[in-house]
């Protein structure tokens, strides 16, 4: 099946190279300059990706990534022609997938954009429902693979994708001590196209949503010039 993609863009030559990248390697594009008629596009039709432009005429971006943040997992990749590290950081932490600085390269667009897709895309597994450990002291977390749900202390995590990814790769191997860079290498589609600063403000992002749960709790535990691991059960 053709993925469609939403391109919200209001430069016209940058809309037709893009596009053309994209319709090229098979995708559906979708092209919308104001970001009233993409929430409407997105309403009246669903889409497997969104390319969204920071600076557009009716408003900010980033604006519109954390209201689809609130209710949407849908892959977005930030195309803009700030270039800036505070604003990779912040897109990265509002929720977007990927950032692409203009003048880009519409292959390697093309190819973020596969990236993303193939990593969104999730395959059931065998079981369903899983606990990280099972039969060991009182388990806090529960993955559901199916969904890409986490559970902490039985209440639904709020998760962007990138926090799902992180936090579904250290339950994997509890006290495990993750660098940063093992971090990237596992979680990000292309690791060498981002920072390991990136690592650390999705952590910073993961331990907030899990003291709103339980402010008594900070299972994910920073080992300086090392990286992260989790502690996942009650040890009483």
């Amino acid at each position: 099946m053709t993925a469609r993609i939403l391109l919200i863009e209001d430069e016209p030559s940058i809309a037709e190279v893009a596009g053309f990248a994209l319709t090229s390697e098979g995708f559906q594009v979708t092209w919308r300059t104001l970001i009233c008629e993409a929430e409407a596009e997105l309403t009246a039709a669903p889409c497997d990706l969104l390319i969204l432009d920071l600076g557009l005429p009716d408003g900010s971006g980033l604006e519109l990534l954390k209201r689809l943040r609130r209710d949407s997992e849908i892959p977005v990749l930030i195309l803009s022609a700030r270039n800036a590290e505070l604003d990779r950081v912040l897109g990265l932490e509002l929720g977007a997938d990927d950032y692409v600085t203009k003048p880009f390269s519409p292959r390697e667009l093309a190819a973020r954009v596969k990236a993303i897709l193939k990593r969104t895309v999730r395959n059931p597994p065998v079981i369903n429902k899983i606990d990280i450990v099972p039969n060991v002291g009182k388990t806090w977390f529960e993955v559901d693979e199916v969904r890409a749900t986490i559970q902490f202390h039985h209440h639904p995590l709020d998760l962007t994708c990138y926090e799902y990814l992180l936090l579904k790769t250290l339950l994997a191997q509890p006290e495990r001590v993750f660098s940063r860079a093992q971090l990237m290498d596992q979680v990000w589609s292309d690791p060498t196209a981002s920072f390991e600063r990136s690592v650390d403000t999705h952590i910073k992002t993961l331990r907030a949503k899990l003291r709103e749960i339980n402010a008594a709790l900070d299972p994910i535990r920073t080992h300086r010039g090392l990286g992260y691991s989790i502690h996942v059960c009650d040890d009483s």
